[in-house]
């Protein structure tokens, strides 16, 4: 008897996208099995025809792990738009990637690409608390009671509105100049720039330095290199 695995697992097994955005897909009737619609929990194995809108998914042959130092002005979408640059076009690389960790179009710094759907479930899910690092310099004067407001008003939570509420920091450190050192733990969509404006402050730069253990390193804007077997095995195990 052939091992059956979920298919939600096996959809981010695949390389097609997360797990959660896999449940989203099976949740809105996009996903088939053998030509009948899916459901959530169903359970498969390597010789059921699976597809999404249409597309017929397998196994990904081998695991990819990358990261990007992205630029300013490049979106993180595997959806492409006419006329916007995307992180996908400076990776050479023929595999069906995903994005860990989205940056803003405005923003820079560290994104994760892999095909590894569950490693990308863990990183970016909530519950599992991993941490994203985030350098940011804001625009205006900075005093010492601007410091004060803004680490209080980071820790204690914000309210972003846009049915997001009150959102927090993990972490907040001010470092010099204009610049602040911020982590969080689960993030909503622009949320530090949506956090700042809230109390009178636009961000002028915000740079991602680290998800979980993993740093941008010395990649200059623009580059990626695929991840050193010990970044691999000590994010899997982060």
């Amino acid at each position: 008897m052939k091992n059956k695995i979920v298919l939600q697992k096996f959809i981010a097994n695949s390389g097609y996208c997360s797990r959660r955005k896999a449940e989203e897909a099976i949740k809105y009737k996009e996903v088939t099995v053998n030509g009948e619609l899916a459901e959530l929990g169903q359970r498969v194995d390597v010789d059921d025809e699976v597809k999404i809108n249409g597309e017929r998914l397998g196994l990904a042959k081998k695991r990819i792990y990358i990261k990007l130092n992205k630029p300013e002005g490049y979106v993180c979408s595997n959806r492409r738009f006419r006329g916007e640059k995307n992180i996908f076009d400076l990776v050479d690389v023929k595999d069906r990637l995903f994005a860990v960790g989205r940056l803003d179009k405005n923003s820079r710094g560290l994104v994760l690409l892999t095909n590894d759907g569950e490693l990308t479930q863990k990183l970016t899910h909530p519950k599992f608390e991993h941490k994203k690092i985030y350098e940011i310099e804001v625009e205006g004067k900075i005093n010492e009671n601007n410091i004060k407001n803004v680490i209080n008003n980071f820790k204690n939570g914000i309210d972003v509105g846009d049915n997001d509420g009150v959102v927090k920091v993990k972490e907040i450190k001010f470092l010099d100049k204009n610049k602040f050192k911020i982590i969080l733990t689960e993030g909503k969509k622009r949320q530090i720039r949506r956090m700042f404006k809230e109390i009178g402050f636009n961000v002028k730069d915000l740079a991602r330095i680290g998800i979980g253990n993993l740093t941008i390193g010395n990649l200059k804007k623009g580059e990626w290199k695929y991840l050193s077997e010990k970044e691999v095995i000590n994010l899997l195990g982060d």
